[in-house]
Order: C-alpha cells, then structure tokens, then sequence
C-alpha cells in the first residue's frame, strides 16, 4: 500500500514559492487502477512527480513524505528519498507526450536498453524487448525506428512498453491518451488494463475525462486547487458524490437517454498565489455558507471509505436531485420556438 503524509510540494518562481500540491494524506491499495481527476492547475501532475520522485529545481518537497510499501534490494524501505534508484524496476511513468519523451535522434531499441537496471546485459534484454512488444501490438522491427517514423499511437504504445517491461509494482500514468484519436485512445486504455490485469500492479492514471475514469478505474481521487476534495472507490463516487466539485463534475458528462441542458462550473478556479479564506471551492459552490468562507473542512471519511472535504457532505445528494430537476432540451427546444414565432409575428 503507498502511503502519503502530508505531502506539499512547492514551485520556486521569480515571484515567490508557490504550493501546487498542499497537505496531500491519503492511502492506495495495491493492485488497483486509481484515477486522479480535477481542472488544469490542480496539482495532478505535481502530485505524480512527487510519487516518482521526479523531484528537482523549480520543484521541492517541502514537507511530508511517500512510504511506497516495498524494499529496495537492501532491505531498505523505499521512500521519496531513494526512490530514484528503483525506477522502471519498481516504479515507473508514461507522460503525456511521447514524441517530447522519446529522443528523436536515437533508435528505440537504443532507449529501451538505457536504464540502469539493463547493465551489463543489454543483448538479452533487447531479445526480450523484442518478443514484449507484440503483447502491446506492436511489430518487432518498430523498436529498430526512429519516434519521427512511428505514428503517434505507435509511440505511445513504446512508452506503455517502457514502463510496463520490468513489471514494476507501481505504473504512473500522467493522460496517457493526450493529443489521441478516440478510437487509439481506447486501445491504450484497453491495453493498460489487460498488462494491469496481468501482472496485479498498481496504476494511477491522471486524466480529465470523467468518463475514462468511470470506465476504468476502481477508485478516485478528486483534486481541487492543490487539496483532496474526494477519495472514494469509484462507483460510489459517481453514485453519490459527497462534495459538490465532484458532482458538477459528473453533471457536466452527457448520458445517453438523458436530455436535461448541461452546465459547466460558474467561474474559476482560484489563482495559487491567492487563496481565499476558507473552502477553496466556496466562490464556486452552491452549498456555500459563512461557515465554508471561514474554515477550510479537513478531508474527512464521512463513510467507510468515503472521504470528503466539505463541511456539508451530507447535503450533497439533495444538491444532486436538485439538478437532476433541471429543464430538459426538449423544454428548451419548446421555449426557443415558441419565443422565435411570437418575435417573428410581432416583426
């Protein structure tokens, strides 16, 4: 099980320090497929660096740490310290872009082989690249290419190739499918549940489609203005979310037999420089009271396994009915005409 406490991860700008994460706590069982979700900024992807332990100027951990739940090959516990030193064998991460990821003047069997954990045997770890990569619906002659010769799904199946070849414990996904048509899209997704399914790691997949994650995933994180809105396994989540972000969120999707008008969220987030007092989401929130622009709520599990950060959890499935009341498009559709043939006749 990864472990964090209290993680804050810090930006140091020519303006100051800037927290993008901020007193992250929370607990991951192994061997599911985690979903990290919220609007850019958020903190998603620093959150993700921080667990890698991609950690360097501008970025620093300025407090908490990561117990990962495994040794290293000492017998050592293995934390945000010395993590460095089992990437790709323990840990591992597919970014968003492949084509910014991969060196476009070497061949990819080259960066396959250019891990430390390859040392000293790199003709047979490159015998065992090439009989991997079909698995991943690749050919074996797409290793000897060039990234500019492949296309962009075949790229990002190299990546997922990459991190899932030493079958580490922990595989980070950081929107694997970004910049992807829907159809490879699905066949990435797809193809990091079968090697999830295969080899029992752990998968914590970042990505804005709520729906992906629905689909996919066994639990999820909600992230808000760099805190933890909502941990929950995910049906119960989208059953009956306990913080209004998370519900705007899931109100926002379309469903196929539902015709009500979709809304997205009034304003924006809050700049990271200037947080208002209280509830970071209250200048959003209808369930908003003195009391949320006051005290900012801890994240709380208001159920077993269900933790929330709002002061007015409980309240949260009666807001959900409330828009699940809204006009629905063939009402608007009716208005809009009606109100188009009395202009029409008073022209």
């Amino acid at each position: 099980m990864i472990r964090l406490d209290n993680i804050v991860a810090t930006y140091t700008t020519q303006r100051g320090h800037v927290n993008a994460v901020d007193g992250v706590t929370l607990e991951i069982p192994d061997s599911i497929v985690m979903g990290i979700a919220g609007e850019s900024g958020c903190g998603k992807s620093t959150l993700m660096k921080v667990i890698y332990g991609d950690i360097g100027f501008p970025l620093s951990l300025s407090s908490g740490m990561v117990d990962y739940g495994f040794v290293n090959e000492r017998g050592e516990p293995v934390t945000t310290e010395n993590i460095r030193r089992e990437w790709f064998r323990h840990i591992s991460y597919i970014p968003q872009s492949s084509m910014s990821s991969l060196n476009p003047v070497v061949r990819i069997r080259d960066q396959f082989v250019d891990f430390p954990a390859t040392a000293g045997r790199k003709k047979e770890v490159l015998a065992q690249v090439r009989a991997f990569v079909p698995k991943l619906g690749l050919p074996p002659e797409a290793i000897d290419a060039y990234p500019h010769q492949l296309s962009g799904g075949m790229r990002q199946r190299i990546m997922v190739a990459m991190a899932t070849f030493f079958q580490p414990e922990v595989i980070l996904a950081d929107e694997p499918t970004t910049a992807l048509d829907v159809v490879v899209q699905k066949s990435i997704l797809l193809l990091l549940l079968d090697l999830q399914k295969e080899m029992g790691n752990t998968i914590m997949l970042v990505s804005h489609d709520m729906g992906v994650h629905y689909q996919i995933t066994q639990k999820m994180l909600i992230m808000y203005a760099a805190k933890v809105v909502e941990y929950a396994d995910t049906d119960d989540l989208f059953q009956r979310p306990l913080h209004p972000y998370t519900l705007m969120l899931i109100n926002s999707l379309p469903t196929i037999g539902d015709d009500r008008a979709r809304h997205g969220l009034p304003g924006s987030p809050p700049s990271l420089w200037e947080m208002p007092q209280g509830c970071r989401f209250a200048p959003r929130c209808p369930l908003a009271t003195a009391l949320c622009r006051k005290e900012e709520p801890p994240l709380l599990e208001h159920e077993r396994g269900r933790f929330s950060a709002c002061h007015y959890a409980a309240s949260v499935p009666e807001l959900k009915q409330t828009l699940q009341a809204g006009p629905r498009l063939s009402e608007i559709a009716h208005d809009t005409a009606q109100l188009t043939a009395d202009v029409e006749r008073d022209v």
